[in-house]
Parts: structure tokens; C-alpha cells; sequence
């Protein structure tokens, strides 16, 4: 005795344990006869655990079972007493279980028309003997992974809709309960029903741009994802850095080309802030690379183009502004800051900014102290402490 679920991701096929749980699987199977799980979310998926359905409400709250339909007893017959066989075990990924609600007045626990179907491979012990196990997955396990890997909010319903689109019986030994109506076809969804839809099956998650356009788009995430990881590695003060537009960085320099001669070189380009020659830490070896910050950006401009591959001190030297970013890397872990000039910037440097959409237009100066508060002259209240001491 089996069901055909198909599903927005694909089919499962439903073996029934007719004869260990057969009240259970003559409500699962009268109502998939009636359709009534069709349209019908899978509203509550657990990743490793197990996913949910059968509530048309897609609250956990609704639901009735075949013998509680109008047409038959009513609401007084809404939930039924299935049999939790000692033998069904949850042991297995795509078993399939009646949720429990409720118990009745007798303390047993009673089913309507949720249930769910396991998705971890290992037992699940703590189900066993509270809820009511009917059927297994014979077909459609890879549908099971499907449904795992589904994106969920906080309460376990999946972002994107994943409906039960139809229910075929490929085999019923059951009579009908009297007054079943069965459809001659599938029921239109109610309005209720639609209220639930998030994102469709057949909805596109990224809107309809040119490729033009979703490319620009990809860069961008993909560059903002870099510039993070980048921040926590400690290679960028921080995530939003952008690179000072007025600094050209110099690469292929001869180990003897000093400070003091690319200043006097560039600096017919135009007023030079600050010409430095990036030397190891230890040994005070030239790396062969320097940084040259001009006072504007068209002068900056203006030495790319007309120094790139020039030839200083026998070597022909490579002009960029692509790593200028660097020497703000450079000078954050010196631990360098600067004092403005003209209160630009971002952090002590005048290079330093955050992007515009961060950036406070107002040009308020304020001064913040995390521990204590000192006065405008902080070397003298310095030097001061020290005396005290």
C-alpha cells in the first residue's frame, strides 16, 4: 500500500505500515484521496532532523483528520488515536510519522492531519513511543536531501515555497468512511491557502538586470566579501576602506634609489606631502617599493602617466594605483596617525575614509576619551604623569 507525494522538488513515494499502524494509514491515505494535502507547504524543516507538512494554515496549529471533515463527524472527531507500534522505530531517514498534538481524555496522544518525515540517518530514539510512525520513504530519498538543504528562517519555514503539488494513491485496501467525497480533479487552492506563498517555485531570486548588470553586482559582493575577510586577517584597518585617490604607489626600484631622489623626481608634478621608501623592519634593506603621496589628485594623475616605466637609477620602475591601499595597511600597523591639517579624513590620516554612504557630512569636531580626560597639549600632561610618578 503506497502514496506518490509530488512535490515542488520532486516525488516521494510513501510505503504504509497498514497492518502495525492501520488507523494511521487509513487517515493518511483517505486524505490523500480527497487531495486535501495538496498546495500544502512542508512549513516546519529542521536541517538533520526532520521536515513537517500537512497543515493547510502553515501555522503547526491546523489541521483535522478524515474522520473530523464536515461531510463526516465534524469537529468533534478532529483528531484520532493512532497506534505507535513498539516495533516502528525511528531509525532510519524518510520514516514518516503522524504528529502527536494532543492528548485526549484518557492521556493518549492523539494525530490530526500533520506529519513528517525524518531526515537523519541516525535513530532517533527520543521519538519513539510518543510519536506515530506509519510509513517509510521507498522512493525520492534525494528529494529528503533537497528539502534538507532548504534555507530557513528562524522558525524552520523555508524562504523559498516547498508544496505538496499533488497526492496519487497507487493502492488503497481501505473502504471509503461514509460520506467521503471524493474530486473528479485537483481542488483550486483556497485564498487562505495563497496567503502563505513566500518566494515560488518558479520565482526567480535575482531579479531580471543585463548580464552587464549582474556582473557589476557580483564584483561588487565578491569585493566586499575580500575586504572583510581582509579586516579580520588584520591586512585592512577595516572592511570599508577605500584607496586615497591623491597616493601613487612606485614598484622595481633599485635597492640604492633613496627617499630624498623620488621626491626631487616627482616632484615636478606637483607638491609632494610625503616620499617614502618602504625599508625592512630589521635590516633597513630598500623592498624595492615606495609610496608617494602628492597634495591633490591630478597630480597624482599626471605622474602615473607620464612615470610609468621610467627608467631611475638603471632600473625601469612600475608607477600603479591599484595597491595604494597598502600604505594605509602600512601605516595602521605602524600605528602611525597623523595630524590634519585641514580636518579631513578618517582615523589620524588624511588618506583614511570610510565609504560615502558611511561617511557623517557634518563637519562637527568632537572630542571622545575612552579612559580618562586629559587637555588639548596630551605630550606635556604626558610627561607631567611621568614626573609625578
Amino acid at each position: 500500500m503506497s502514496v506518490l507525494l509530488e512535490t515542488s522538488l520532486g516525488d516521494i513515494t510513501i510505503d504504509l505500515h497498514y497492518e502495525k499502524a492501520p488507523k494511521a494509514a487509513e487517515n493518511f491515505l483517505k486524505l490523500c484521496k480527497i487531495k486535501y494535502y495538496n498546495f500544502v507547504l512542508f512549513h516546519n524543516v529542521q536541517k538533520g532532523f526532520m521536515a513537517q507538512a500537512g497543515d493547510p494554515t502553515a501555522t503547526g496549529r491546523g489541521g483535522e483528520s478524515v474522520w473530523g471533515l464536515r461531510v463526516i463527524h465534524g469537529a468533534s472527531r478532529r483528531y484520532f488515536i493512532p497506534e505507535i507500534h513498539p516495533k516502528l522505530k525511528h531509525k532510519t531517514k524518510g520514516t514518516v510519522s503522524f504528529a502527536t498534538a494532543e492528548t485526549n481524555e484518557a492521556g493518549l496522544p492523539v494525530a490530526g492531519s500533520q506529519f513528517f518525515i525524518t531526515l537523519s540517518d541516525n535513530h532517533l530514539d527520543y521519538l519513539d513511543g510518543k510519536q506515530a510512525v506509519f510509513g517509510k520513504v521507498v522512493e525520492g530519498l534525494e528529494v529528503l536531501d533537497e528539502i534538507n538543504r532548504a534555507m530557513c528562517d528562524d522558525d524552520g519555514r523555508p524562504y523559498r515555497d516547498i508544496r505538496i503539488k499533488h497526492t496519487i494513491i497507487l493502492d488503497d485496501p481501505f473502504d471509503d468512511p461514509e460520506g467521503l467525497v471524493v474530486p473528479d480533479r485537483s481542488p483550486i487552492p483556497t485564498a487562505d491557502m495563497l496567503k502563505t506563498a513566500r518566494i515560488a517555485e518558479d520565482e526567480e531570486l535575482v531579479p531580471d538586470l543585463p548580464p552587464e548588470e549582474l556582473e557589476r553586482r557580483e564584483r561588487e559582493q565578491e569585493a566586499a566579501a575580500r575586504a572583510i575577510t581582509l579586516e579580520m586577517m588584520g591586512d585592512l584597518p577595516f572592511a570599508e576602506i577605500k584607496p586615497p585617490e591623491n597616493v601613487v604607489f612606485v614598484c622595481k626600484l633599485n635597492p640604492v634609489t633613496r627617499d630624498e631622489d623620488l621626491e626631487i623626481i616627482f616632484s615636478r608634478f606637483g607638491t609632494i606631502l610625503s616620499c617614502e621608501v618602504i625599508r625592512d623592519q630589521k635590516t633597513g634593506d630598500s623592498l624595492c617599493y615606495a609610496f608617494i603621496e602628492f597634495d591633490n589628485k591630478e597630480s597624482a594623475e599626471e605622474a602615473y602617466f607620464k612615470m610609468d616605466n621610467v627608467l631611475i637609477d638603471d632600473r625601469r620602475i612600475h608607477v600603479d594605483f591599484s595597491q595604494s591601499v597598502s600604505k594605509l595597511h602600512y601605516d595602521f600597523m605602524r600605528g602611525e596617525r597623523r595630524q590634519l591639517a585641514d580636518g579631513e579624513g578618517y582615523g589620524g590620516s588624511r588618506g583614511l575614509e570610510r565609504r560615502r554612504k558611511y561617511r557623517d557630512e557634518d563637519e562637527r569636531h568632537e572630542d571622545y576619551d575612552l579612559v580618562f580626560e586629559h587637555g588639548d597639549d596630551l605630550d606635556a600632561e604626558k610627561q607631567r604623569v611621568k614626573r609625578v610618578k
